[in-house]
């Protein structure tokens, strides 16, 4: 059993990683900007105000946690990495940091050629912020992170939306994982299985993962 926080656990992702530990039975802190506005997570979930840009909430917060799962949004494109800079650089000053896993984009993901989706012509501008800023925190991680140990996951580029949980899929690092007609499809209800399982059994310390059917 693990003491898990997940931070930004109102949002879609968020809810239902925290709601897919707390089944296994960890012990799950939904941290939030607004309790109020979490409701519908399932008993037992504990919910606390709590910021991933805050120094001070991340202090806090690690007193009693193993995990931090980060799973924001709805910010500016620095909110991302600001979210990756605060964390990496309070909790490398504690003694026994929590372990920190990255809810991240699909975008910076590799196509067949070898370049980010991101960077494609046709790829769309409202998703652009959002992307550029995920892109920023795993480059962060990636150059910037010595002290703590941290994850990165990458759902699919393109086929990722809320559906059914079959506790199934396969994982890859840096390009997306695709079946025999090219598609690269995950559920929301999976990757929160994939990123249990990872705490579980950590198999990608300090590296990006991917999963997908």
């Amino acid at each position: 059993m693990s003491d898990i926080v997940v931070f930004g656990a109102g949002g879609t992702a968020g809810s239902r990683i925290a709601a897919e530990a707390a089944e296994r039975g960890h012990r799950v802190t939904a941290a939030v900007r607004r309790p109020e506005a979490t409701s519908y997570l399932p008993p037992g979930v504990r919910t606390v105000t709590g910021d991933a840009t805050s120094a001070r909430s991340i202090r806090e917060l690690a007193e009693d946690a193993d995990v931090f799962v980060v799973a924001i949004g709805g910010g500016e494109r620095e909110l991302w990495r600001d979210a990756a800079r605060t964390l990496v650089d309070t909790l490398r000053e504690l003694p026994d940091p929590p372990r920190v896993i990255h809810v991240g984009g699909g975008a910076t993901l590799l196509t067949p050629k070898g370049t980010r989706y991101l960077d494609e012509p046709d790829f769309p501008e409202e998703y652009r912020d959002s992307a550029e800023g995920q892109a920023d925190a795993l480059e962060f991680y990636r150059s910037s992170a010595d002290g703590v140990t941290w994850t990165y996951v990458s759902p699919p580029p393109l086929e990722f939306h809320p559906g059914e949980r079959t506790g199934h899929y396969r994982t890859g690092t840096d390009h997306p994982v695709t079946d025999a007609q090219g598609r690269s499809v995950l559920t929301y209800e999976d990757l929160a299985v994939a990123i249990v399982d990872e705490i579980e059994n950590p198999r990608f310390g300090n590296a990006r993962f991917t999963a997908a059917y």
